[in-house]
């Protein structure tokens, strides 16, 4: 085993550290300033981090080589070996993608800043347990952003203070996107690019290695890793699920307000290979010469996926702007990399043994994919502009309508029609039913517990217009609140919601169970009871919480599907 170095802490901060009932606190804080750092040694070799409120933080951490030139469209590779000291004291290169607009509010917190590289395969790592005698959970997050935008190292994703106070080493990932991790060549370009499917995955995978091989110099446990993320990165944990190559190399799985098309099932092969040979036409490249998409530029070739524009668009339920093809390159069950979806038509069986936490926000259909959406000028204000609201959501007549939302505002009396018409969109959207169907595939296998929450929490900002949106909840599992006041205010009441909802996050790290002190009693979910944690200012298990909606919006959609459904 080569040796961990250890160097002083700079500017006299140097933290006290001591480990009780296996969580490590840091004793000596540094004011939150941002210090020099120690020296880890690697498999690839040394790194000096930084030092932040008793935490130490390496940013940058190459897990794979550069995917540029010849090396594009292929598998990854380690990365070469360096001597010396390596600094990560600075966030490494976004994954190239296109543009996407969205609200001041999200914007560049989801998808991160800086340059772009296809030299992007870094990691990011917070610990408080270096030196430690008890290694730690590890927790590794996969970013937003769909598999089309997105990065590590985003405000969002800082885990110092889940680190600092929750007593777990936090790593977050960057990996290749769009078409340059989801470009499914293997079937059509030849011998070369026949492991050319899922690459974006198959990155993530390599991170997971990295995870294994080298987190215990970081005081982590490599035999206790718990993969999370949200929105895309939810559908990447998901993902995983399909994946022998990952078998083995996480523990427990966190899956939050995710795609059933990203994370249910993937696409099938004749799918990826139309949208594969759209992008070859787009360039002007047969399959037989795919070998020069490996001279094009990064520009070149992303102009093509969105499109002259160069902005991509779109969520869910919203289409993407026309000319923009980024949405079609997504995981592909190829029987190679991924052999399984992962929870169609069950559960996989490869992770059977894995524990598993999954929910949704209550409100994710606020539009933060399009700042002019009319939604940020209006919103329903009466019973006909509701009605006409629901129509535009369900296939139903006014007095169905009417029905719906007499039932939706006796189960909410102080919901405004623009409230209503937000939670009835999100139940029926993916996002919700995506957290359902996963809660009762992963019940039905058996062999591990699932357990569901509802994040119901409303943020008072832009006039309360943000409600419990999309990626709201992210900030209160990384109990950061202070630092995204631009999203979630400044309410007192944030604070103990965040302690609550990071401490069951990490509880679930160490022991594939959410309980800890700071909450009632959380039963695993089953298809009876459909025991459910609502997270909000008074956070409290409901069994089946909103059923008789849930149960409404079902039946309205299983009668638009027909009877085959």
């Amino acid at each position: 085993m080569r040796r961990r170095t250890f160097l002083g802490i700079g500017g006299g901060a140097l933290a006290s550290l001591t480990v009780r009932d296996g969580v490590v606190r840091a004793l000596a804080q540094s004011g939150g300033a941002v210090t020099g750092g120690s020296v880890i040694e690697t498999a690839a070799g040394r790194i000096r981090g930084t030092q932040r409120s008793g935490v130490q933080i390496f940013k940058g951490v190459p897990y794979g080589g550069s995917t540029a030139g010849g090396a594009r469209f292929l598998p990854p590779v380690e990365p070469q070996p360096w001597t010396g000291v390596r600094d990560a004291s600075e966030y490494g290169p976004r994954a190239p993608q296109p543009f996407r607009p969205m609200i001041p509010e999200i914007g560049d917190a989801l998808t991160g800043s800086g340059p772009m590289s296809e030299d992007c395969l870094r990691l990011n790592v917070w610990t408080a347990n270096l030196g430690g005698t008890t290694r730690l959970p590890v927790m590794v997050w996969f970013h937003g952003g769909g598999f089309r935008t997105g990065s590590g190292n985003s405000i969002f994703y800082d885990g110092t203070e889940l680190a600092r106070k929750h007593g777990v080493v936090v790593v977050t990932v960057t990996h290749r996107l769009n078409v340059f991790g989801f470009l499914h060549l293997a079937a059509i370009a030849g011998e070369r690019y026949r492991d050319s499917a899922n690459l974006g995955m198959q990155d993530i995978v390599l991170a997971l290695r990295w995870v294994r091989d080298n987190i215990a110099a970081f005081g982590g446990d490599p035999g206790n890793v718990t993969i999370f993320g949200q929105s895309g990165g939810g559908g990447k944990t998901s993902i995983l699920q399909g994946m022998p190559s990952a078998k083995g190399l996480f523990h427990r799985a966190i899956i939050m307000s995710t795609l059933a098309d990203t994370a249910i099932t993937a696409l099938e092969p004749p799918r990826a290979i139309e949208a594969a040979e759209l992008l070859l036409s787009r360039l002007s490249i047969k399959p037989n010469e795919a070998d020069r998409l490996q001279t094009l530029s990064m520009e070149q070739i992303l102009t093509a996926v969105s499109g002259p524009g160069g902005r991509a668009g779109g969520q869910a339920g919203i289409v993407a702007p026309a000319g923009d093809i980024s949405l079609r390159f997504t995981p592909v069950k190829d029987g190679r990399t991924l052999v399984v979806h992962p929870f169609a038509p069950t559960a996989s069986p490869l992770t059977a043994q894995v524990p598993m936490m999954c929910g949704s926000n209550e409100t994710e259909g606020v539009p933060y994919g399009n700042p002019n959406d009319p939604f940020w000028s209006s919103e329903p204000t009466d019973d006909a502009s509701l009605r006409e609201r629901v129509r535009r959501i369900v296939p139903v007549d006014d007095a169905e309508a009417d029905r719906l939302i007499a039932l939706y505002r006796k189960n909410r009396p102080r919901d405004s029609h623009g409230d209503l018409a937000l939670v009835m969109a999100a139940d029926n959207s993916p996002l919700r039913l995506s957290s359902y169907v996963i809660a009762e595939r992963k019940y039905a296998q058996g062999a591990a517990p699932v357990f569901m929450y509802y994040f119901r929490w409303r943020s008072p900002v832009r006039g309360g217009k943000l409600r419990s949106m999309h990626c709201m909840e992210i900030p209160f599992f990384f109990d950061h609140v202070d630092e995204v006041q631009f999203m979630t205010g400044t309410g007192g009441e944030r604070y103990a919601l965040a302690e609550k909802m990071a401490g069951a996050f990490a509880a679930f790290a160490r022991s594939g169970n959410p309980a800890h002190a700071g909450l009632p009693s959380w039963p695993a979910f089953d298809t009876t009871r459909r025991a459910t944690m609502v997270f909000d200012t008074e956070s409290a298990v409901v069994d089946d919480p909103f059923g008789e909606e849930r149960r409404a919006m079902d039946a309205i959609r299983r009668r638009a599907q027909g009877p085959t459904a």
